[in-house]
Order: structure tokens, then C-alpha cells, then sequence
């Protein structure tokens, strides 16, 4: 894969990664391109994940020109999806010219699941109630161009995702990609949950082969990493198993516009 398109830095609440080291990991590498998408969570428990975008943006924009010729950087932010946001999010976006907007799911009745403690419910309740939750927000939002890490919140379920599959969260599921594919949205299949050793990426490749089934041919890759070392993990058992889902590209989205890039 020639480019990384879900990596956070410093301006993520976070991250303690200057956007340089993650260019010279990326160069490293052999990547083309990358895609900055800091965290941007407002109304978040215990405290909004903020962005400083002007400083952000500055800070990539010097890069960008330092950069030139060696690796191409975009700019892109990671939304925290919530419905009540949306006229909120509609102004921050109008105001902010992004290459590339993440939208994610981070909440399960107003808790991150990362802090799986405070969910006072089993795994199968959690798991689906994050699922009801993803298709209120898909359904009720407009302004990201990707849906992140469809099934996050199973990287936090007490059995590590053991117990988890496409077929018992169907109706849900199968909502959430019908909506993605009526308003142009792709879905992110994102390498985080590789890392954290659930032994699939998110969302699980049953999802993938289901959302291609249904239609779905817009799919952006990360590796939602936070730290250089986490760059690009995972990224050639994506591609066979996007391949295997009958994927013949990727997408990448430059200025808002999505672009097919060949696996």
C-alpha cells in the first residue's frame, strides 16, 4: 500500500507524536501519501477530545511545502459522531477545508467502551447497542466521507471478540452499509483491530464480503495508529482479504473528491 489514510499525532488529545515523525516513518516505509485525521470529539465523557485546527493546519500546511517531492500530506480530521452534533459539526466543516473527514462512533450510551468497566451490560448488549447507535448517526448525519472502524466497540468486549460475528448483528449491520452506499459514504477498514489482537480488522471481513454483496465499492484503509511504529500494521493481510471480499481498489479522498487507487 503506497499510503496511510487514519494517523494521529500530537494534536490529538491522544497522541504525543510530532506530524514529522510520522512523515519520516512513512518515507521509511516507501508510502507516497499520507492522511493526518486528528481526533475532533466534542461533547465526549469526562472531556471533549479538542482540536486546535488552526494550529493544526498551519503546522501541516509548513510540512506539506517541507515534504514536497518526498511524500505527499493531507489533511484530514476524525469526527466523533453524535445526533445531536450535527449542526455543530456542519459549521466546524464549513469553516475548515479538510482533504479527507472520518466519521466514528466512539460512544455506547454515552461511554467510551474503552472504558469497558463503567458499561454495565454484557458483550452482546454492548456490541448491539453500539450498532443501533452507528445506524441513528449514519442515518441522521451528512458532512464525513468515511465511516470509521465500523465494529470498534468489539476491540473492548470482555471476550475479546470471541463471541462476535456479522450473522448476530445482521439487521443492524446490514442498515448501517445500505445507508453508507445511499449517501456515498465508504466504509474505513481499519487495521486497528489487527493490532489489538482481535485477529480481524475493523470492521470483521464477513462485513466487508456483505458490504460488497450489498453494492458497497468504496473502502479507505488505516492503520488508526498513534505512534510511528503503528503505521502501515496490517496493511498486506487487509488488501487479500479485500481482495478475497472482491475489492479490485481502494479509495482516497484529495480535496473531498474520493479517488480509486488499484490494490
Amino acid at each position: 500500500m503506497t499510503a496511510d489514510c487514519h494517523l494521529h499525532t500530537c494534536f490529538s488529545d491522544d497522541s504525543d507524536t510530532p506530524p514529522e515523525d510520522m512523515a519520516e516513518r512513512a518515507i521509511a516505509l516507501g508510502m507516497k501519501s499520507i492522511c493526518i485525521t486528528d481526533h475532533y470529539d466534542m461533547d465526549f465523557p469526562g472531556g471533549e477530545y479538542v482540536l486546535d485546527t488552526e494550529k493544526y493546519q498551519a503546522e501541516l500546511a509548513r510540512l506539506k511545502q517541507q515534504y514536497e517531492g518526498r511524500l505527499e500530506i493531507r489533511t484530514g480530521v476524525e469526527l466523533g459522531l453524535q445526533p445531536h452534533l450535527q449542526e455543530k459539526l456542519r459549521q466546524y466543516l464549513e469553516n475548515c477545508a479538510f482533504d479527507y473527514v472520518i466519521g466514528s462512533v466512539h460512544l455506547v450510551k454515552g461511554q467510551d467502551p474503552y472504558d469497558r468497566e463503567l458499561l454495565d451490560m454484557t458483550d452482546e448488549e454492548m456490541y448491539r447497542e453500539y450498532f443501533r447507535f452507528t445506524l441513528e448517526n449514519v442515518e441522521s448525519m451528512e458532512g464525513f466521507h468515511s465511516l470509521g472502524h465500523l465494529d470498534y466497540a468489539v476491540r473492548y468486549g470482555y471476550d475479546r471478540g470471541r463471541s462476535y460475528s456479522y450473522g448476530e448483528y445482521a439487521e443492524l449491520i446490514d442498515e448501517i452499509l445500505k445507508t453508507l452506499i445511499r449517501k456515498d459514504i465508504a466504509l474505513e477498514v481499519n487495521t486497528g483491530g489487527l493490532r489489538y489482537g482481535l485477529g480481524f480488522p475493523n470492521p470483521h471481513p464477513d462485513v466487508l464480503k456483505r458490504y460488497r454483496e450489498l453494492g458497497g465499492e468504496m473502502v479507505t484503509l488505516g492503520s488508526d495508529a498513534h505512534v510511528p511504529s503503528g503505521m502501515g500494521y496490517g496493511f498486506t493481510e487487509a488488501a487479500c482479504l479485500l481482495k478475497e471480499a472482491g475489492f479490485g481498489s481502494v479509495t482516497e479522498f484529495r480535496r473531498g473528491r474520493p479517488e480509486e487507487i488499484p490494490l
